[in-house]
């Protein structure tokens, strides 16, 4: 007895240890499986548990178009009773490191963001490929989240509390106006279904539009319209946004 219990404790001694060394590369691999290659990570090192790499964003399988972000992003995972913790920091993006909690239950998991502030270059947006690569776009993403959470229950996210985009100073490779304007995305739960407004916050080329989640996908309706004088300087730019009708481009998906 005394024999078998010590080597199920040398088992689990064993696997406690490559679980704590595991490379950082088994953390990239599970990045871009989750996010379909969307986002990856290059030239990693340390662990899963802390390291640190260079991000990139991709179109997904077969594009062949990608941006890296500027500088190197840094996580740790801090494995607690019932959560573990997740720290994100960015060189280029953050003032401080993003928190998170991660709880996995039965059946169920949750993703609670800490309230946070962070900037990122717009110009990350053309590794997504169509239509952002032909956009351009240059400025700065603030991004805010307010009591965000998000749960997987089985058959979907259901997700609380609010995020905020707010594109800043935006200008584009199809325009000669700069800048175009600033504008606001805001992401926000609702009792029936998330929510996403779309407002200019200033500028020259205007947006609007609002969208809301279906179930099992998003459904938005906007549109963009030139303010003023300036519809002819941003003809090529409402061409690409949406479908023209007259003065406006209509933007619509779902």
């Amino acid at each position: 007895m005394t024999i078998a219990w010590a080597g199920v404790g040398a088992a689990v001694g064993l696997f406690a240890g490559v679980v704590s060394m595991a490379p950082a590369s088994w953390l990239a691999q599970a990045l871009s499986t989750v996010t379909q290659e969307r986002m990856q990570l290059h030239g990693n090192s340390g662990t899963v548990w802390s390291g640190q790499g260079q991000l990139l964003v991709g179109g997904g399988p077969g594009s062949q178009a990608s941006m890296a972000l500027p500088g190197r992003v840094a996580w740790r995972l801090r494995p607690y009773w019932d959560h573990i913790g997740l720290e994100l920091s960015a060189s280029c993006c953050t003032d401080a490191p993003l928190q998170a909690r991660l709880t996995p239950r039965w059946g169920n998991v949750e993703l609670v963001l800490d309230d946070a502030t962070s900037r990122w270059p717009a110009a990350i947006l053309a590794g997504l490929g169509a239509p952002w690569n032909t956009i351009g776009l240059q400025g700065a993403l603030q991004l805010k989240s307010e009591g965000l959470s998000l749960k997987w229950a089985g058959s979907g996210w259901l997700m609380s509390g609010a995020a905020q985009l707010d594109a800043l100073g935006v200008t584009s490779s199809l325009s000669t106006l700069r800048p175009l304007g600033s504008y606001r995305l805001r992401l926000q739960a609702a009792a029936s279904a998330p929510t996403v407004r779309l407002q200019t916050l200033d500028g020259n080329l205007q947006l609007s539009g609002d969208g809301q989640w279906t179930g099992s996908q998003w459904r938005f309706l906007g549109e963009a319209r030139a303010d003023g004088q300036s519809e002819e300087v941003l003809g090529n730019l409402l061409n690409i946004i949406g479908r023209r009708q007259g003065p406006r481009s209509v933007m619509s998906f779902g």
